[in-house]
């Protein structure tokens, strides 16, 4: 492995690109144009300058761990340490190019991702068979202590340290949500007085030190080994030495030897033993990780050289017994490997919106968090006028209104939604799918059968997933390969998802290009045969549209893709029942519908021909603001919903294309009830077909493959 020739040519690029890095938008900017621009100077300086172009600079926050690192060093020469007092000065000095690389815990990473700092996860503990790459966060009491989750009002706290995931803000976030510890908002007081009002005395490292929260700490009660309770080893020892009498910590904390003088804490007030921890935790967690620069050539020279270290054995990154007392040095002492992130995973999509709610919940700087608007993501140019209409129509009740933000495609948009960027949007099955691996909850639905509107616990509206073709091509179902296909787009439900799904399971074959000679797939690589048939956006020159999953693109969503079959671009078109009969340009008899099985049937029989009933599409948001959004989304309709016929806007009416934001043929937006997860909404068929095409690693969105890297955002 060359790790020298890599890293020389990491270090003629980061210094060629860390001018343009350096410059990402600061979370609070100086106010003076010249102290903003002096800060910048500094900082591309330290960061072009002081990076060296053969080592991986540790960053490290105690003697011990400088001393562990130093070890490692003396045996991997292409790291060297940087000594800082705490994980926050670390995260400074890697953004200022003074070092490269730390491990953090989620509530550090989700610090490190703002855009003050803009580091990313590389690499994820792995803690084999107990939890893979996520951990159980858990509250831990000794034996024969006669109190539940429920009665910890009163008693004396031990945490790993403030803002830190399992000591701190699953276990005060849980409180906060239970209703337990009482607690407004920042508006109403700091976090930390809540929990100096709940608890008679704490150790949160980290705290603000003469305080109840840092009455407890033997120390200084800095959020370092400096302070012998930090971590979880120190609110463990918290714990054992008598001083408090619940720790929050990780499932993996108590010794094997000490387990039977313990028990969980479940937060339905039972207890639990110890090993217990699947049935009896308060969140599954996202695993420590690896945070450095947004740099891919910077995060491989990273992930070559510890793996390096990891595959030869030579030295035990994962052991801490040579600097006890202290524990988890590094890595935590817990981990069986290092594993390699998915590229562009960055801390949003490596947390989870279930994580990140709870962070965002308790952070001080959340200072409004009850919007008096939804910023709906509208996706190419299309979709923003019309959202822009909407927004502008919106503005009569400012308690109701919308406001717009746009991406190139919906899955930027979702990534838009997970960075609070964005609210919601309304998507397919397909791409409902996508939003849940990713933590993201349907909030309402598209109910296309206007007396069902009103109708209360009407059954949500689904659609059948057709195979049109040319009644003159003589096509069916059985003589399809070969021939040119038009999809909605890819990963769409009726254009990708259920057709492919059919296609895999009659061939047992991933790789589609073999089956179709070509064919149109908007959002598909751009490289291949699914977009050599796209049209693109209809202009001569300078067209950047074809093949984008967007209105941009002619040949996208329904009506796109049968246009594509129309123009002859295509032999057969995936799209919905209602689209042949809802377009009166054409002769409908002029189509066939095509089914396994040999089929060959007019457009109308639908029902008896037809490869899926599918879910409708539907609206999906973060799940601490679904309630926010389905309020809002009700007053817009009940003003621009389908009733209207005056000719000013509506909501359920495309004038500069077709299905923009929603569908055309929807009457009526219904509410998702608020216990239905994404998985109940699509149902047992749906989700069976998406598990047999994602045995297909290329029909899986890059996005999805950062969320469901591990599922702790999935499962709790």
């Amino acid at each position: 492995m060359d790790n020298w020739r890599l890293s020389q040519r990491f270090a003629i690029k980061t210094r060629a690109a860390s001018w343009t890095a350096c410059f990402t938008d600061l979370e609070t900017p100086p106010s003076n144009m010249q102290t903003l621009l002096l800060v910048v100077l500094l900082g591309c300086l330290a960061t072009v300058f002081a990076a060296p172009a053969d080592r991986v600079r540790w960053c490290v926050t105690s003697d011990r761990e400088l001393a562990k690192c130093t070890a490692l060093a003396a045996k991997a020469p292409v790291f060297s340490c940087v000594r800082k007092d705490n994980a926050l000065s670390c995260i400074i000095a890697i953004r200022a190019g003074e070092a490269d690389a730390i491990t953090l815990d989620g509530g550090d990473i989700y610090t490190a991702g703002l855009n003050n700092y803009n580091l990313q996860p590389i690499i994820a503990e792995d803690y084999g068979i107990t939890s893979d790459t996520c951990y159980y966060a858990v509250a831990v009491a000794k034996k024969g202590t006669q109190f539940g989750f429920k009665q910890l009002q009163g008693k004396k706290s031990c945490h790993t340290g403030l803002g830190k995931s399992a000591g701190w803000n699953i276990p005060i976030g849980t409180l906060v949500s239970m209703g337990l510890i009482q607690w407004e908002g920042i508006e109403d007081r700091p976090v930390e007085e809540a929990v100096s009002d709940y608890f008679s005395s704490s150790c949160v490292p980290g705290a603000t030190p003469g305080t109840k929260l840092c009455q407890l700490c033997r120390a200084d009660c800095s959020k370092s080994h400096s302070e012998p309770y930090y971590d979880y080893s120190g609110a463990f020892q918290c714990l054992k030495d008598g001083a408090g009498d619940v720790a929050f910590v990780k499932h993996l904390t108590v010794p094997e030897a000490e387990k039977d003088n313990y028990e969980l804490l479940c937060d339905d007030n039972r207890r639990e033993p110890i090993d217990n921890y699947k049935s009896c935790h308060l969140l599954r967690a996202p695993a420590h990780a690896v945070v450095s620069r947004k740099d891919k050539q910077l995060a491989d020279l990273i992930w070559n050289s510890i793996n390096s270290v990891q595959s030869s054995q030579e030295f035990n990154l994962f052991s801490s017994e040579a600097y006890a007392p202290t524990k988890n040095l590094m890595f935590k002492d817990s981990t069986v490997k290092l594993v390699q992130l998915p590229a562009n995973t960055d801390s949003s999509l490596y947390l989870g919106a279930k994580y990140l709610s709870i962070v965002r919940s308790l952070k001080k700087e959340q200072t409004n968090p009850a919007s008096t608007a939804i910023k709906w993501c509208a996706v190419g140019h299309a979709e923003k006028s019309k959202c822009d209409t909407w927004s502008i129509n919106s503005l009569v009740d400012v308690t109701t209104a919308i406001e717009c933000q746009t991406a190139a495609t919906v899955d930027e948009c979702l990534k838009k939604i997970m960075h609070q960027e964005a609210d919601a949007m309304a998507v397919d099955g397909g791409q409902v799918y996508t939003a849940g691996k990713c933590g993201l909850v349907p909030a309402m639905v598209e109910q296309y059968n206007l007396e069902l509107c009103n109708a209360p616990g009407a059954k949500a509206s689904s659609y059948y997933a057709v195979a049109v073709v040319k009644k003159s091509s003589g096509l069916t179902w059985e003589t399809l390969k070969g021939n040119r296909s038009c999809h909605t787009g890819f990963g769409r439900t009726a254009g990708w998802n259920v057709p492919m799904g059919q296609i895999h399971k009659d061939t047992g074959d991933c790789d589609f290009t073999k089956f179709f000679s070509s064919g149109c797939a908007p959002g598909a690589d751009p490289s291949s045969s699914f977009c050599t048939q796209c049209a693109g956006s209809g202009k001569t020159v300078g067209d950047g549209s074809k093949c984008k999953a967007s209105a941009d693109e002619q040949y996208y969503g329904y009506a796109g893709a049968f246009k594509c079959l129309v123009d002859g671009a295509g032999d057969v078109a995936f799209i919905k029942h209602t689209i042949v009969p809802e377009n009166t340009d054409v002769n409908h008899d002029d189509y066939r519908l095509i089914c396994p099985g040999g089929k060959r049937v007019p457009v109308s029989d639908y029902a008896s021909c037809h490869l899926a009933v599918v879910p409708a599409h539907a609206v999906v948001t973060r799940p601490e603001i679904r309630s926010e959004v389905v309020r809002i989304l009700l007053a817009q309709q009940a003003r621009f919903g389908s009733s209207v016929s005056d000719g000013s806007f509506s909501l359920f009416k495309s004038k500069s294309g077709k299905n923009l934001l929603f569908k055309d043929s929807t009457k009526c937006l219904q509410e998702v009830p608020a216990d239905q997860s994404y998985d109940r909404f699509l149902g047992t068929k749906y989700m069976n077909t998406m598990s047999s095409l994602r045995q297909c690693s290329d029909s899986t969105p890059d996005l999805e493959k950062s969320c469901t890297f591990h599922s702790c955002q999935e499962t709790n």
